[in-house]
Formats: structure tokens, C-alpha cells, sequence
């Protein structure tokens, strides 16, 4: 008896492997289907941290929100999408939906990324592309396998400039572009 075999496009094999890997992050970054494992204790702490830090500079006073692990619509390639670790998002993101659970890139002033153990590079290489060409204002990097944080800011032309780098010990202070006044502890954003 033939079996009819249906060849799955990315984002269905994406789909698929979302629903059998509960917790991991699936994406589609520069053609490819790349997947994350759940955060350990010392992540998820800097994320609250990091939330919290936004409260007390008056995020939501500004017209803006943050938000955990929602889909960032790339538009280099029609089925690309990355699911930030943190962003900070305007009030009416929602408003700014393309399919699933992705939003338009235009509605992200920040977007934060905590490395995992193992898969960092994509955070330190691939997404510091994809988010330049999707204009996205300013990226930070935890970069927990390397001891410093980045921050990348304002693109031209779909390339960020070179990062500026902050060691332990040092604050980052979130670029204007954000809406609120807030430097952020590198060690808080490594540790938790």
C-alpha cells in the first residue's frame, strides 16, 4: 500500500516542532528553523529583573509596554520570525499583528536576548542581522558565554554600527530611542 508523504514547508515544520518541544523556543531565522531550549533560573531572574527596572522608569507613562516571548515578524524572508527573549513594544502592538503570534517589527524600540548555553551564537551573529534589517531600533545581548553585555543601536540601511560593549561592574543606559530613562546593572542582566 502507497503512502502519500506531504513535504512541510518551514513554518509548519516550525508549528510541529512548537506543539512536541513544550517550553523551547522554535524560530525561523534567515531560512532556517533554529530551536532554544527553556531558560534556566539565572535567565528568566534577569528578564524579571529587567521588567522591573522598566517599571520603576515609568515604561507604561511613556506609551510603551514590555513583553516576554513575542513573535517578531522579520520581513528579509516571508516565512522568518524570532521570538525575543524581552521587548519593549508600544502601547498598541497588538494593532501591529501579521500572522500567529508575530508583530510587526515597526512597533519594537528594544528587543533583549539573554544567551543560552547552547545556542548563543545565533543572538551574537544571526539575530544582530535580522533585527538590523528589520530596523529595529536597539538590540541588547546578554552574553552570558562571554562575561559582557552589547548594545546595538540605530541601523542604517539594515546594518547596526559596531556594538557598544559594557563589562561587570558597568550600567547600560537604554538609548533614548526606548521612551524612558533607565541604565541597566551588566551584572543583573548576566546573573540575574
Amino acid at each position: 500500500m502507497a503512502v502519500l508523504q506531504h513535504e512541510l514547508t518551514l513554518s509548519e515544520a516550525a508549528d510541529q516542532l512548537s506543539r512536541a518541544l513544550p517550553g523551547h523556543r522554535v524560530e525561523i531565522l534567515q531560512g532556517r528553523l533554529t530551536v532554544t531550549p527553556p531558560p534556566d533560573g539565572s535567565h528568566a531572574l534577569s528578564l524579571t529583573k529587567l521588567g522591573r527596572e522598566f517599571d520603576r522608569a515609568g515604561i507604561v507613562e511613556a506609551g510603551c509596554e514590555y513583553v516576554q516571548g513575542v513573535g517578531l515578524w522579520l520581513p528579509a524572508l516571508p516565512e522568518d520570525f524570532a521570538i525575543p527573549d524581552f521587548s519593549v513594544v508600544n502601547e498598541d502592538f497588538r494593532d501591529a499583528h501579521v500572522t500567529k503570534n508575530y508583530y510587526a517589527p515597526n512597533v519594537f524600540r528594544l528587543v533583549v536576548e539573554v544567551t543560552s548555553s547552547s545556542n548563543w551564537s545565533d543572538d551574537l551573529y544571526i539575530k544582530v542581522e535580522c533585527y538590523a534589517q528589520a530596523g529595529i531600533p536597539a538590540y541588547l545581548i546578554a552574553d552570558r558565554k562571554h562575561g559582557e553585555v552589547l548594545l546595538y543601536s540605530d541601523p542604517v540601511d539594515g546594518k547596526y554600527p559596531d556594538p557598544q560593549r559594557f563589562k561587570r561592574g558597568q550600567s547600560v543606559p537604554v538609548p533614548e530611542s526606548v521612551g524612558v530613562h533607565v541604565e541597566l546593572s551588566v551584572d543583573t542582566l548576566l546573573d540575574g
